[in-house]
């Protein structure tokens, strides 16, 4: 009695551990996302299961011992239910294939029946969601069945599902007294009412308990992709907050320029199209320093027109920077910060100083300006108001989460410095995340 018990709680245990071995693979993980796949893809997930589950038919047929090792019906439905009839149809020929070769000649005709039978369901499901909640616990589907009138089809489906994964293991309890060992069956060769019922629940547990398991490794991608599409949207967002906003400020450049000299203004329009170009093809989170300083030169030319010899900007670049990424419109904001209320108020002009350093593994950049500085009660809410800091700090933590650190010092008459350190990114890792 002791050995018909054990052998389906092992075959219980196996069925878990071949589960949690495919959600660790990413591909596997993909496909599991997908609801419509090509014929190709179903190729994939059919030969995917196949390897894992008809390795351990076969180890169980080449060692005569583990019989708890064999999971080939409860493959081949599983095959049929998450990828249809063509997957349920190969897997099960190919899962039965290590059975053929020891003579179990009533595996393939049974499995291949099965993973069809399992394809059936998944078209008979309500909602392709459906079948990720399937219970093993035929009480609670017939209660589903019973309290769920106003969503009846449900209900019966779960139930239906149940009862399908039964009738697979009767059918296989059956065929298996057609002739000595022409299909593998736990069933006990003296059988008890304990046994049986072990060898059928082991048989619904290990169909639906694969199930939960990769429905949580889906539900995990799921909220992975929902929290990158979050996060782009929200770069997006401060994005297309910060471009409005350049574009209104350099508008009031040319229209002060119209009437004074049409040629300047001419030049700035020019210059404005050549920007906006640029940024219509910036898609990107981000973009190699090289690339920001050009964008930024030619923002300086447009305000170097309204301020004349009177602003200068200087560049401290470590060459080992230049090509190391930095997120997209990162220091447009800072500088016209240091423009707008830095230097215009300053009626001699100033300069504009622009480092960058790599300093064990981390980008430091520098902007500074020897303006009229910002007032300490003012410079205490500076993260929390304006467009141009708030901005970038905002950008920075969702791109960096905590690793990055901005900060601005400035003292009245004496100019005002912001810093930026961020880890080193390059073009591949930048790509990975």
């Amino acid at each position: 009695m002791e050995q018909q018990l054990v052998v389906p709680l092992l075959k219980l245990a196996v069925a878990a551990a071949l589960a949690s071995l495919l959600a660790r693979f990413a591909v596997f993980k993909r496909i599991l996302l997908r609801e419509e796949r090509t014929l190709h893809q179903r190729l994939m997930l059919a030969f995917s299961l196949a390897a894992i589950y008809a390795s351990c038919v076969g180890a169980r047929a080449i060692t005569k011992t583990y019989r708890a090792l064999d999971l080939g019906l409860e493959g081949s439905f599983v095959a049929g239910v998450l990828g249809g009839y063509v997957t349920g149809l190969v897997g099960g020929v190919l899962i039965s294939v290590p059975a053929m070769f020891n003579g179990e000649y009533l595996s393939m005709p049974l499995y291949a029946g099965i993973g069809v039978l399992g394809g059936l369901l998944r078209d008979l499901a309500p909602g392709p969601e459906e079948i990720w909640r399937s219970s093993p616990f035929l009480d609670l589907s017939l209660w589903r069945l019973v309290r769920s009138r106003s969503d009846f089809r449900r209900a019966l489906f779960h139930l239906l599902f149940l009862l399908a994964i039964l009738s697979a293991e009767f059918l296989r309890f059956s065929a298996s007294h057609l002739g000595p060992n022409v299909l593998f069956t736990l069933h006990p060769a003296e059988p008890s009412l304990p046994g049986v019922l072990a060898v059928y629940a082991t048989t619904l547990f290990s169909v639906t308990l694969p199930l939960k398991i990769w429905n949580h490794a889906r539900v995990e991608q799921l909220l992975v992709a929902q929290q990158r599409l979050l996060t782009e949207a929200r770069l997006s967002a401060l994005t297309a907050q910060i471009n409005p906003h350049f574009l209104f400020n350099t508008l009031n450049t040319v229209s002060s320029l119209i009437r004074t000299n049409p040629d300047q203004a001419r030049g700035v329009v020019r210059k404005l199209s050549s920007i906006l170009r640029k940024l219509l093809r910036k898609h990107d989170n981000y973009t190699p320093l090289r690339e920001e300083l050009a964008f930024i030169e030619d923002y300086l030319s447009i305000e170097m027109i309204r301020f004349g010899d009177k602003l200068r900007f200087v560049r401290e670049v470590d060459p080992q920077t230049m090509d190391l990424l930095v997120p997209s419109m990162l220091l447009q904001p800072l500088v016209e910060n240091s423009l707008k209320h830095g230097l215009s108020g300053k009626i001699e002009g100033g300069v504009i100083r622009f480092q960058s350093r790599l300093i064990d593994d981390r980008l430091h950049l520098l902007v500074e300006d020897d303006g009229v500085g910002i007032p300490e009660a003012r410079l205490a809410r500076l993260f929390e108001q304006g467009i141009g800091v708030s901005n970038v700090n905002e950008r920075l933590k969702v791109l960096f989460g905590s690793d990055y650190k901005m900060w601005i010092d400035s003292k009245p008459g004496a100019g005002t410095r912001t810093g930026i350190e961020i880890p080193v990114l390059v073009p591949s890792l930048a790509e990975a995340s």
